[in-house]
């Protein structure tokens, strides 16, 4: 083949080539330049109106950014991230169920295959003993922040500062579970949605002295800032689980707020005093519960409430009389 025939033969290609994409752009009834509607998916002559395509499949995002930073936000692919999981949410999950896609129940050979898959797949997910150490904390943070009603955020926040101690060499001498404890009860105060040692320790697989330790030490050792737990973030849950109004809860608040203008919170539990201030502004709002009631909603004993309640009212006097 000489080369005049090879260039007239990439000529001819090159024209037929351009020929054809020039045809996709071109309306075949008119003759008119063709457009894409986005909005309804469909490819449209802008001179007759012809809809050429329909039912297009849009492979852009579902967002929109407005510059380079967002756009690097919002971008992903597949589901997010998560520190609640120990690979980060990034391997693949196998579901328990032994159905197909269409929701037909498997074939007993098709189980079998399905069960020795999900062997394997969670074999290839903990792969060294700090990823096994790992999964089991967090899905122990998982099951007591489920038990005591703790938001999301609660649980993000104490996966991160369980990782932070695994990173840190703290564990040795200490439980898995321990630790876990720890950090979801430093992660619910930090979130000002609290809860008691002994409300932690009820959902807990390690004592409440054990947990008292361990929290001490992981504070100090990750130079974590938690502030001492404020008395009113309790009054809410009380009141709701007594059943008791708005107006007692807000009455409550304000005793509490009474006795700190008079320093009566210092070195008193927390919980003792939201309670007793649930319990006082119950009577003083005629929307009467027992003291035992109050004490079994907040685990604390019927003599503590008794001697916080004196306390509050007491320090509710001096500010009126001043």
């Amino acid at each position: 083949m000489t080369d005049t025939t090879i260039r007239r033969f990439t000529d001819e290609n090159e024209h037929t080539e351009e020929t054809e994409d020039e045809s996709e752009h071109v309306c075949p009834e008119c003759g008119g330049d063709l457009v894409a509607d986005s909005e309804r998916g469909e490819t449209v002559c802008e001179e007759c109106g012809l809809v050429v395509e329909e039912d297009e499949i849009d492979p852009g995002p579902e967002w929109r950014a407005f510059d380079a930073s967002e756009k690097d936000e919002k971008s992903r692919v597949g589901a997010p991230t998560t520190n609640m999981m120990h690979d980060k949410g990034l391997s693949t999950n196998i579901g328990w169920q032994d159905k197909d896609a269409y929701g037909n129940s498997l074939s007993s050979r098709q189980r079998e295959k399905m069960q020795r898959l999900r062997t394997w797949n969670e074999r290839f997910r903990t792969r060294d003993s700090k990823e096994r150490n790992l999964k089991q904390a967090l899905g122990e943070i998982d099951r007591m922040a489920s038990a005591l009603g703790l938001p999301e955020n609660v649980r993000e926040t104490a996966s991160v500062i369980y990782r932070r101690a695994l990173d840190e060499d703290l564990l040795p001498g200490r439980s898995i579970e321990g630790v876990a404890t720890s950090s979801l009860y430093a992660a619910a105060r930090q979130a000002g949605t609290p809860r008691s040692l002994d409300e932690i320790s009820a959902v807990s697989r390690v004592e409440k002295d054990e947990i008292a330790r361990t929290y001490r030490y992981v504070v100090r050792e990750l130079g974590l800032e938690i502030q001492p737990a404020d008395p009113e973030s309790y009054v809410p849950r009380f009141a709701s689980d007594l059943e008791l109004s708005d107006e007692v809860e807000r009455r409550a608040r304000q005793l509490l707020q009474n006795a700190k203008e008079q320093g009566v919170h210092s070195g008193k539990s927390p919980v003792g005093l939201a309670a007793a201030g649930v319990y006082a502004a119950s009577l003083l709002t005629n929307e009467k519960v027992t003291q035992s009631e109050v004490s079994e909603v907040a685990n604390i004993s019927e003599v503590t409430i008794r001697n916080r309640y004196h306390e509050l009212l007491e320090a509710e006097e001096e500010i009126q009389q001043v």
